[in-house]
């Protein structure tokens, strides 16, 4: 009776496994990002570093049936919060986020910077509050929106993409933007423009934070557990040194 016992709960727990995994091999997995230096459109299909990171880990995980897309930021993070099977990537892991999401991995570590045109020395900002007296451009439900909400600044003036933020910092529609080093340098390179025309005045260090990939809380933890791995395995290979060091 024992070992007849001990063999059902064996068999039991072997299909319970085997399930978890035929499930989360079936389930079809949404990755969603915003347009960045690593992962934007090329030919309208999803591109850049951190996509392919992204794919390699989906396929060493086993996962068949996925779909890669780069929508405005605002777009992507709504479904990561509603939507199950949603794996969002290039999202900063903040202590407000922390339980929103079911994290897997870092990408790199980052340093936000207040950023004005080169010459309007009438915008002088020695720390964040400083910034409250002036208008100051984000992205609609980015970690720096958030932030500077939480911080009390009310001149946010809100866009659904970078590059029309930084659009708005070079025609003087804003006084202030909030970016890192690669993103200034990559949107000073699209536009064509010198990036000797803009200049750093504050560094937030308090937003000093990681990139990472997430999945949506009511994904299965299977699912989870195995892109977890399989990411590891990814950056083990060396692949993620080829990203910049957070500056």
């Amino acid at each position: 009776m024992t070992h007849t016992l001990a063999y059902r709960m064996s068999l039991g727990l072997l299909l319970s496994g085997w399930l978890l995994v035929s499930g989360a091999q079936a389930q079809t997995i949404r990755a969603v990002t915003e347009t960045t230096p690593w992962t934007y459109l090329r030919d309208g299909r999803p591109a850049g570093l951190v996509t392919e990171i992204v794919e390699m880990t989906l396929q060493r995980a086993g996962f068949s049936d996925y779909r890669l897309a780069v929508y405005p930021w605002a777009r992507a993070y709504d479904m990561a919060l509603h939507e199950p099977g949603v794996l969002i990537f290039m999202i900063a892991r903040t202590p407000a986020r922390e339980p929103l999401f079911k994290w897997v991995g870092e990408f790199m570590a980052l340093n936000y910077h207040l950023f004005r045109l080169k010459g309007r020395d009438e915008i002088g900002v020695s720390r964040l509050a400083d910034a409250r007296a002036y208008t100051v451009g984000v992205l609609r439900d980015d970690v720096r929106h958030q932030y500077l909400q939480a911080n009390g600044h009310t001149r946010l003036v809100v866009s659904a993409e970078s590059i029309d933020n930084f659009r708005k910092l070079l025609n003087r529609q804003v006084d202030l933007v909030v970016l890192t080093e690669t993103e200034a340098a990559s949107l000073c390179e699209q536009l064509r423009i010198d990036c000797g025309r803009i200049e750093k005045v504050h560094t937030l260090r308090d937003m000093s934070t990681g990139l990472y990939m997430a999945y949506s809380a009511a994904t299965p933890d299977a699912i989870v557990e195995r892109t977890r791995l399989a990411f590891d395995q990814v950056k083990a290979t060396g692949a993620l040194k080829k990203l910049p060091p957070g500056k």
